[in-house]
């Protein structure tokens, strides 16, 4: 009876801790099912999550080509904003000159009335002496005042500025002595100033006679050529300035042109024989290179200078045979986008400058044999290319003829 007690108890604790055992299999099984439920009901509103977030974040169209499009509107409104800047400061230039110019004429016109005495009469009201009046309207002969000059307010404030600076000359001041030269528009003399050998511009009169706006362009000339300081520009001495009859420029003296360092003085009438061969290329490039540098100034003047009549016949050379750019009577300022004519082909036959324009006619350049001349070659394709923005600037022009002469003398 113990026995069979103590083994019904044995196998109770066997039953037992058996049961304990499958239901601890259970338990673990229902907590993995509940566990595997969460993950994947977490893990299905991640996806849906993640397909709003997807759905969301689709660009949309119509509102992306809005977008575009005001972009585009307002890049458009900067860049004429930025072009109506830049019309502005060309008038506030233009305007300034003009501005310059009528306080100089204004200036002139109080010097002539100070002169002959009713300058009060002008400030104050006072009455000026009678006989002041009657000399003035006569013209006092210390200050001839032509009547030209009251025409024409850009020689009258050309005129102020050569008596304030010191460059105006009197007719009887030029000794001439014989020609030299001759234009379209003028003939060059050798004449002596002040004790110094010069070159006198004289103008003719039917130039003023023929052209309305003569007076105009000498006044020009003039003033541009009073402006520049560069040791490649020729240098103005002084001007007399009492057109049509005395219109004289005075400059240093010089004597050779480009033209007859390259060719000879005079005209050939074959152009295809030279009595004298060509200098040396390196001598060559160094005057272009002086050439480039002397127009580099001109063109980095702000408003820019355009010559527009460069040829050898216009840049001399002095006694160390540096170069002159001479003739600015063609020139002209002009802003950054605008274009010049030029001088000289304004009296090109239309045939030739068809052919120029339409057939590319060019010069024939030399056969480079050797290879050295590759470089320069395709400068001067590049600067005489049909389109303008090809065409290298000055500033660059300069830059490769230096490395050009370096890699020649050495």
């Amino acid at each position: 009876m113990n026995k069979s007690t103590s083994d019904l108890k044995k196998g109770s604790g066997v039953i037992g801790r058996a049961g304990s055992k499958s239901s601890e299999k259970v338990e673990g099984r229902k907590r993995t099912t509940l566990q595997a439920q969460r993950f994947c009901g977490g893990f299905n509103d991640c996806m849906s999550m993640g397909s709003i977030v997807s759905n969301n974040h689709q660009p949309h169209q119509p509102h992306q080509h809005h977008h575009h499009q005001l972009t585009s509107k307002l890049e458009q409104q900067v860049g004429d904003l930025e072009r109506e800047v830049q019309k502005q400061k060309e008038l506030q230039i233009m305007y300034r000159k003009r501005m310059e110019r009528t306080q100089d004429y204004l200036r002139y016109c109080l010097q002539v009335a100070q002169e002959n005495g009713f300058l009060d009469l002008i400030i104050h009201g006072k009455d000026a002496p009678q006989s002041n009046i009657m000399n003035a309207s006569t013209n006092s002969p210390q200050t001839p005042t032509p009547l030209h000059h009251h025409k024409n307010s850009d020689l009258s404030a050309v005129t102020l500025q050569a008596k304030l600076n010191g460059w105006y000359i009197a007719q009887d001041e030029i000794e001439f002595k014989e020609k030299i030269g001759h234009g379209s528009t003028a003939e060059i003399y050798k004449g002596t100033w002040r004790g110094l050998d010069v070159a006198v511009k004289c103008i003719r009169p039917d130039f003023f006679e023929t052209n309305e706006n003569g007076v105009s362009f000498f006044a020009q000339e003039v003033e541009t050529l009073s402006r520049q300081r560069h040791r490649l520009v020729l240098q103005l001495m002084g001007a007399c300035l009492d057109p049509p009859d005395h219109a004289w420029v005075v400059t240093e003296f010089l004597t050779t042109t480009l033209k007859d360092w390259l060719h000879g003085p005079g005209n050939r009438r074959n152009k295809a024989e030279r009595a004298f061969p060509l200098p040396p290329l390196e001598d060559r490039l160094a005057k272009a290179l002086e050439i480039a540098q002397a127009m580099q100034y001109l063109h980095e003047q702000s408003p820019k200078l355009i010559h527009r009549d460069l040829k050898p016949s216009n840049i001399f050379l002095d006694d160390a045979m540096h170069v002159r750019i001479a003739d600015f009577g063609h020139a002209r300022f002009l802003s950054d986008k605008e274009m010049a004519l030029t001088g000289t082909y304004v009296y090109m036959g239309p045939e030739i400058a068809m052919e120029v324009v339409e057939e590319n006619l060019r010069p024939r350049l030399p056969d480079d044999d050797d290879g050295r001349l590759e470089e320069l070659l395709d400068l001067i394709r590049l600067s005489w290319n049909g389109d303008a923005s090809i065409r290298p600037s000055f500033a660059n022009i300069t830059g490769m003829l230096k490395k050009l002469l370096k890699r020649l003398i050495y």
